[in-house]
Formats: C-alpha cells, structure tokens, sequence
C-alpha cells in the first residue's frame, strides 16, 4: 500500500477535524483550522464537546463576547484534546485568522490556548499553535518560540519569501500549501493540467525543503493543502505530509511503488543562495508574487469567514 510506504519515509499527519478517520489510518499527528472544526461542530457525534465547551463559557466573568471567546478556545482545546487521545504526536491548533495582522493579540491568544490545554494535562510539547505566515504571524511565532517555549506552525505559506522569514524566525515547522498554489496557476495561467513533478505547488515545497536541509535549519517542512495523491508522492520524504481523508484513503488502497523525491543530504548539494530578509524586504518580495499575495489574502479571509460561522453557532447555544 502507497499509504505504509509513504509512512517509512515521512511522517503522515492527518489533516481532519474527524476522529474516526484518524483511528482508521494510524497518522502521527493532526491538524485542525476553523474551516475543519465548522465541519465537525455540527455533527450529532461531537456535540458532547461543543456542549462541554458553552458550559465552560457561560461560567466565565465578563460580557456575552468574552464568554463567546472563552467558548471557543475551550471548544478548540477540547478537539485538541480528543485528537491527542488518538494519535502519538501532536496537534495544531489555529489561532484566529483575525489576529493575522496583530503580533501581540496572536501571543496572547496562543498562551490562552497553552494555558487551556495545561489545564485539561496536555503537555506544550505536543501542541503546535498555527499562525498565518504573515510578517507579524512569523514575528508572533518568534516570540512564542523564544519566550515561551510554545512551538508554532505557520500555515498559509506559499512563498519562498514567508518559508525563509519563518526559518530565520526559529519556528518549529511550516505548512506550505501545494493545492492552492497549484489551484491559481490553474486559474491565472493558460496551463490547466501539470504532471506531478512539474506542478508549482510541487516545486514550491521542494525548493523550501532543499533550502532548509542546505543551511541546516532547524524548522521543518509539512507539506499541505493536497489536489490529487501525485502531489503527494511527488513529495516523498518531506519531513511530513498532511493528508486530507480522501486522499489518505486513496493512498491506503493504491498499489503504487513510493519512492524517495525529496532527500536531506543531496539537497546539501543543490545550487541556491543564502538569503536574510529584513521586514522592508520580506514584504516587497511577497508583494512582488502575486500568487502568494492572492492567496495568502484570500485563505485568512476564507478562514475568518468560518471562525465567523462557527462562533455564531456557538453563540445560539450560549444563548440558548
């Protein structure tokens, strides 16, 4: 099975709000955002938590907002909580997209979210707060690594440019997304269809993953945001892979042989040039790519819409 090969060289992490398929295909972490946990709010199985979550709320001092927040870092934690019960690793948990721009508002709300899971027995090792790639998420990041000893994943990355900056910064680990950098060359260029080796998601990832290995940083490279399982053998033996289920799912049933494409020590060998980027010129070269701009823009916008939709729901039942 592609999926057990896969396995022997990168490490499969489960990218689902859903505990039933993280029990089916064994990942060794998870990764959540608000978009996934709308998802699962809603289902009758999971309403235990959400219950869980408006209890705790509804005890906390303060107006209807501050209950509104407490409620919904409880209800993150308490999914946290449950994903750590099955698999060995560690999960993400997001802080609010509306806090992309805000460095101080996003330490906060990430020590929040730490205190939280201390407080359910979950040790800050095996937690990775997520943090939008922007220059005041990979700042954030900065400090909660070095301050606070809290590790960071830092997600909506599609630039050469943010996977540096985030290097520089010391973070624990990046979320380059292949799908949506693949999804806009689709639809900005004239090219619809790309092999696996020539898709530009592909080749972003690979890129950022020999960089790192050449100039031994410490951060590693997850590669997300999956169209097809070409992708996803196209990047066999990044550090790790998150997989959505229906790509987990085809990959546990394909017969395909996985070999190694990305591979630590020949990445030392690669011809790529150090780079040290300052705020002035991170954000000039992130303006200067219009994918990344594109889509960096829209995926917090796509991701505030959903903490939207989810706070309103939980706010019907605090209120109820």
């Amino acid at each position: 099975m592609a999926l057990e090969q896969l396995k022997t060289m990168t490490v499969v992490v489960a990218d689902t709000g859903d505990f039933e398929t993280m029990i089916k295909y064994k990942p060794t972490d998870a990764t959540t955002n608000p978009s996934l946990l709308l998802a699962a709010a809603i289902l009758p199985q999971y309403q235990h938590l959400v219950e869980k979550a408006v209890d705790y709320g509804k005890k906390q001092d303060g107006d209807n907002a501050a209950k509104l927040a407490a409620t919904m870092d409880k209800l993150f934690v308490l999914f946290g909580v449950e994903i750590l019960k099955i698999v060995p690793g560690r999960v993400s948990t997001e802080v609010d997209a509306r806090l992309s721009f805000d460095k101080e508002g996003s330490v906060k709300k990430a020590l929040k979210l730490i205190e939280l899971y201390a407080e359910e027995g979950i040790d800050k090792e095996r937690v990775l707060i997520k943090l939008a790639s922007t220059w005041e998420g990979i700042q954030a990041a900065k400090e909660l690594e070095e301050k606070h000893d809290v590790h960071c994943n830092l997600t909506l990355l599609f630039s050469f440019c943010q996977a540096v900056a985030c290097a520089e910064a010391g973070v624990t680990l990046i979320s380059p997304f292949v799908g949506r950098i693949l999804d806009w060359y689709v639809s900005n260029t004239s090219t619809k269809y790309y092999a696996p080796e020539d898709d530009p998601g592909v080749k972003s990832v690979t890129q950022i993953y020999n960089y790192y290995k050449k100039f031994d940083y410490k951060t590693v490279v997850m590669g997300a945001s999956f169209r097809n399982t070409g992708e996803v053998i196209a990047l066999a033996g990044c550090d790790l892979l998150t997989i959505s289920p229906k790509l987990l799912e085809e990959l546990d049933a394909s017969t395909i042989t996985v070999t190694r494409n990305l591979d630590a020590e020949q990445a030392k060998s690669c011809d790529l040039e150090r780079l040290s980027l300052d705020e002035k010129t991170f954000r000039w070269m992130l303006n200067e790519d219009q994918m990344a701009t594109d889509k960096l823009s829209d995926g917090i916008r796509k991701f505030a819409v959903d903490a939207v939709k989810l706070e309103t729901f939980i706010n019907e039942k605090l209120n109820a």
